[in-house]
């Protein structure tokens, strides 16, 4: 891994966090892949205040990656392959504005390149709606509590009976094919 000063951040709301850490986490040049909450005015929510919809936070993942190895327009192509970016009401069976897309850019680089990605993904014909994702300047990132971190990892089969009950395992195979 390279040193400190090459590190980026990004951030990604792709509906439940849980399912977001995962195909970021196994990419090469990622440092880290928090949860967390971000886009609100509550400083510090719980994740009970940010389910209560009150805190106009989105749930997100926040990735510390070095951009040599694993450039941000990779993480945006990642980023595509996890969500249904036509559903302007959540993710899956998640329903309402703390579980529904945005891309949060931390520069203008990342927001040119956000915004060409989703131009090229509304223009490819994947989708036979347009794509609903925002993309939001990014603001504080409050990470999520212990339990929620690496869900995956800690709780690999609750994990799966998740992402494959919501749909989003057959979303994902549907539109993108087998990993």
């Amino acid at each position: 891994m390279s040193n400190e000063q090459t590190l980026q951040k990004a951030a990604f709301a792709g509906g439940c966090f849980w399912c977001m850490v995962k195909p970021f986490d196994e990419q090469p040049g990622i440092e880290s892949v928090t949860s967390g909450y971000t886009g609100g005015t509550t400083r510090n929510p719980t994740y009970q205040e940010v389910c209560s919809e009150t805190t106009g936070h989105y749930e997100a993942v926040q990735i510390l990656f070095d951009p040599e190895v694993f450039p941000y327009e990779k993480l945006l192509d990642v980023y595509w392959q996890q969500i249904d970016p036509t559903d302007p009401g959540g993710q899956f069976f998640d329903r309402g504005h703390s579980y529904k897309t945005a891309i949060f850019y931390y520069n203008e680089e990342q927001r040119a390149a956000a915004e060409k990605s989703k131009q090229e993904l509304g223009a490819s014909g994947k989708f036979d709606k347009p794509i609903a994702t925002a993309i939001l300047p990014a603001k504080e990132f409050y990470p999520a509590e212990d339990y929620h971190q690496d869900y995956y990892k800690k709780n690999p089969v609750h994990y799966e009976r998740y992402s494959h009950g919501s749909g989003r395992k057959s979303f994902i195979k549907e539109h993108w094919g087998e990993k």
